[in-house]
């Protein structure tokens, strides 16, 4: 299928092979979309080097500096022209404040999860649709700790409701602009993020028996599912949490 096609995706959060975000730049380059990266520093792109083909552009870019997100889109805006869409696939929560009760933890371990969590995905919708006029899809990525207790996800739960808020927010003010804002909340893949949860592995078994047919959701699939919010085929939906988790949520 090629609903992308002549589409360009700018992909914010491939940390490694087994990223979600990696899920979905695979699955949008299958469906005939361009796709740019952005990666945090010097140690990621390194990693990103090892799988990432040579013309798939990478563009350095951290969140929590907002200058240098200005310099990454007018970048990418100079050598690649117009934006079509975005994917911002960025959480970050330190490791004691992700293994400490949400009742014990700092302030400055909930302000940082809720920066990089959050806040960055308001950052860059606004950057984004100020810098790259043609853009029309904001996808950001969730898990449904947003609104379920789940154990050891602690403070990331508390920060993905914050993000889920900001998409209903962003897709009402950005509306008469046409930019759709949407979130997918994935199902428990084994990704870098999952394994940093304590006892992750009781994490994807639970998943993977809460799945309608017993078998886990791929990053593949939950691909599949960003390229439909990316293409013209999703304008009628905005505002909105779409579940690719297979079935986890109902139960």
């Amino acid at each position: 299928m090629d609903v992308v096609t002549g589409k360009t995706i700018v992909i914010m959060g491939v940390a490694n092979k087994s990223s979600i975000a990696w899920g979905c730049a695979q699955a949008i380059q299958e469906n005939g979309g361009q796709v740019i990266l952005t990666y945090q520093n010097e140690r990621i792109k390194r990693i990103l080097e090892r799988f990432v083909p040579e013309e798939m552009p990478m563009i350095q870019c951290d969140v929590s500096d907002e200058e240098t997100v200005v310099q990454a889109f007018t970048t990418i805006k100079d050598q690649y022209g117009h934006v079509d869409g975005l994917i911002h696939a960025i959480a970050y929560a330190d490791k004691e404040s992700l293994e400490n009760p949400v009742l014990q933890i700092s302030k400055e371990g909930y302000n940082l999860a809720q920066d990089v969590s959050a806040y960055s995905f308001i950052l860059v919708s606004r950057l984004a649709t100020e810098i790259f006029p043609d853009l029309t899809s904001l996808v950001t990525l969730t898990y449904f700790g947003s609104t379920h207790v789940i154990p050891n996800y602690n403070i990331m739960g508390v920060a993905k409701a914050a993000l889920e808020a900001n998409v209903r927010y962003l897709a009402k003010e950005l509306g008469d602009r046409h930019v759709r804002v949407n979130a997918i909340s994935a199902g428990a893949v084994k990704t870098l993020a999952v394994t940093g949860v304590k006892n992750s592995s009781t994490l994807l078994k639970m998943s993977q028996e809460r799945t309608v047919d017993g078998v886990s959701v791929t990053k593949s699939e939950i691909g599949n599912v960003a390229t439909f919010l990316l293409s013209d085929l999703s304008t009628a939906i905005t505002g909105d949490v779409i579940y690719a988790d297979k079935g986890v949520h109902l139960i």
